[in-house]
């Protein structure tokens, strides 16, 4: 066979692996952008007789059937002042306004800082949660949400990042009078290993969606208050690490509702 003809072949054969089932390019991350910006949300309480009446306290994102939203739960306040008509819910961006849609906790795990929300009505467009076994270091990320909360807007904002390493959640202080009562507490539980990024983040991101920029699935809640106290709390200044809750700690909290709902 010619050259001619060897390269007409390989060329066909290439034309056809990339038309087989299930070999479809990913999106262009722009698109996967804009697929994932509509399932962002801000975290907050609304009072209507309060100044601003609408109070930002962290990023969430929507999955399951399009009502249940997840977030961190330092975000979530212990108590709210139903006297004054406070409201738990969520924001929504429209155009130069915002709307506030209230909802329900339906689930906490405080170890691993996850809380699960619950809307009423109509849902909203959904995040697909994607596989935490198949996570691994080096592998490129994405994480959509709010770095300045409603400061200049709620507008979403995205950052690329890789995953560092996966890590243990608390890292073994390197004297006792370091730690704290929190610390002490999660040292004497199991192991939970916790994803590093280099992607740098800002409190107002914690419970942004970490997502695979070629699918737009959900493979990490981040977190930037509660982790980075227990892995840095013998660091005078923080760093700019970011850090990240893996998605099977989501799924057991989603599950877990749901059993704990279940007539």
């Amino acid at each position: 066979m010619t050259s001619s003809l060897l390269f007409r072949a390989g060329v066909a054969i290439g034309l056809a692996l990339s038309l087989a089932p299930g070999s479809a390019a990913a999106a262009p991350f722009g698109q996967v952008i804009a697929s994932v910006k509509p399932s962002v949300v801000g975290i907050g309480t609304y009072q209507p007789t309060r100044s601003p009446a609408i109070v930002f306290v962290a990023t969430g994102f929507v999955t399951g059937d399009g009502l249940s939203v997840i977030t961190n739960a330092h975000g979530i306040p212990d108590t709210l002042d139903t006297e004054r008509n406070e409201t738990l819910g969520i924001v929504i961006a429209r155009g130069d306004k915002v709307d506030f849609r209230p909802a329900k906790l339906a689930g906490l795990d405080r170890l691993h800082d996850l809380a699960h929300l619950r809307l009423a009505g109509a849902p909203m467009p959904a995040l697909r949660l994607g596989d935490g076994g198949a996570v691994e270091e080096g592998q490129a990320l994405a994480f959509t949400g709010f770095p300045l909360g409603m400061v200049l807007g709620l507008h979403p904002v995205t950052h690329r990042a890789m995953l560092s390493a996966i890590t243990p959640l608390v890292m073994p202080s390197v004297s006792a009078r370091k730690l704290d009562a929190r610390a002490i507490a999660q040292l004497a539980r199991a192991p939970s290993p916790i994803y590093q990024l280099d992607g740098t983040a800002y409190p107002g991101n914690s419970g942004s969606p970490v997502y695979d920029p070629d699918s737009g699935q959900v493979l990490a809640v981040l977190n930037m208050v509660f982790v980075k106290g227990l892995k840095e709390n013998a660091i005078t200044n923080p760093s700019g690490i970011s850090y990240a809750i893996p998605v099977t700690h989501v799924r057991a909290l989603l599950q877990q509702t749901a059993a704990q709902t279940t007539p």
